[in-house]
């Protein structure tokens, strides 16, 4: 009877193991998964810096007195491609220092798109034209691998909040992830003035 008993135990141990392995290994393959959406968001904010580079080199030869204007999206790049998250390591903190400097570089480059359509030459320019298109849809990219990226991170922290998986979670110091979230000017209607 003792025996059986050391049996059934020692039986229902190793199913508790082999079911923690099993929780672990599928929170790995999805944690996997929400780093790699992450390298897609930043590859493509990487493709849109490098753009927006040759970008104001092509405005630059038409619009030499509007300085200020490429000065600030010159600084803006600078301080987003600056602002590096490591994708083991997203942070809710660290996601909105990130947004931040990714929102400050979209407004300056709105604020030169403005400017540009002072310059009826610069439009005509192939070169600008080609760039331009090129960024409108490097920004729809970025839109795409962000909504990408939230999905697998909602599924990935249903993974690590849902019992019986979140213990295996709070074990290993598996948490969930930071959204990407709209910007705060986002819910404010444009001023119109005519």
């Amino acid at each position: 009877m003792k025996n059986k008993t050391l049996w059934i135990v020692g039986g229902v141990v190793v199913l508790l193991i082999i079911w923690g392995i099993s929780v672990y290994n599928g929170l790995v393959k999805a944690q996997v998964g929400v780093e790699q959406e992450w390298s897609n968001v930043e590859t493509q904010y990487q493709r849109r810096a490098d753009l927006i580079g040759n970008l104001v080199a092509t405005v630059k030869g038409y619009a030499e007195h509007e300085k200020s204007t490429l000065t600030d999206v010159i600084t803006a790049r600078a301080a987003a491609t600056q602002t590096k998250i490591d994708a083991q390591n997203l942070t809710p903190e660290k996601m909105k220092e990130f947004q931040a400097a990714q929102g400050e570089l979209s407004s300056a480059l709105g604020r030169l798109l403005v400017t540009i359509e002072r310059y009826p030459d610069l439009k005509a320019n192939q070169n600008f034209l080609e760039l331009q298109a090129q960024l409108e849809g490097t920004e729809n990219r970025i839109q795409v691998a962000r909504r990408q990226y939230n999905t697998v991170a909602g599924e990935f922290n249903k993974k690590v909040r849902v019992f019986p998986t979140n213990i295996i979670a709070g074990l290993f110091g598996i948490t969930a992830k930071p959204f990407f979230e709209a910007d705060e000017a986002s819910s404010k209607a444009p001023k119109v003035e005519f």
